[in-house]
């Protein structure tokens, strides 16, 4: 897929689509983007699980928090990317060693890797790079 650019219609049946989300990123400090992007999912009503490793067994915006996308209890339908772009791939590999993989790898504002996202959408997995659900949501009043 081409990521310069996606319809309003694409982004829209990503997030009508999915009802649970992992956070990789997620970040404990309210100040952090990470932080609130956590909370709004929560409050949107999505089961969210938060991902880091250094808060493991702890909560952050309402969300449990697992250290890995192998340790998540369940499967979730999204991972939502907060690391760096260089970061993106290792993310990749682990929802793709998932035995039940996500529906949608989402990367957000600033985190793109192209070749990361053809070696996913490969797999059969859609992905939005360079984006914010917390952003999208809101503007197609959803």
């Amino acid at each position: 897929m081409h990521h310069d650019s996606y319809s309003d219609e694409h982004v829209r049946s990503v997030l009508t689509g999915v009802k649970s989300i992992a956070v990789v990123g997620a970040s404990p400090n309210p100040a952090r983007p990470s932080h609130g992007v956590t909370k709004f999912l929560v409050r949107k009503g999505f089961e969210v699980f938060a991902v880091n490793p250094g808060h493991a067994g702890k909560t952050i915006a309402g969300a449990p928090v697992v250290a890995s996308l192998a340790d998540l209890p369940q499967p979730v339908d999204m991972v939502d990317v907060f690391r760096r772009s260089e970061h993106l791939g290792g993310v990749i590999d682990e929802a793709l060693a998932l035995p039940d993989r996500p529906k949608v790898v989402w990367s957000q504002l600033g985190v793109r890797d192209d070749e990361t996202a053809a070696r996913a959408e490969a797999a059969g997995i859609t992905v939005i790079q360079d984006r914010c659900p917390a952003i999208e949501m809101p503007r197609l009043g959803l």
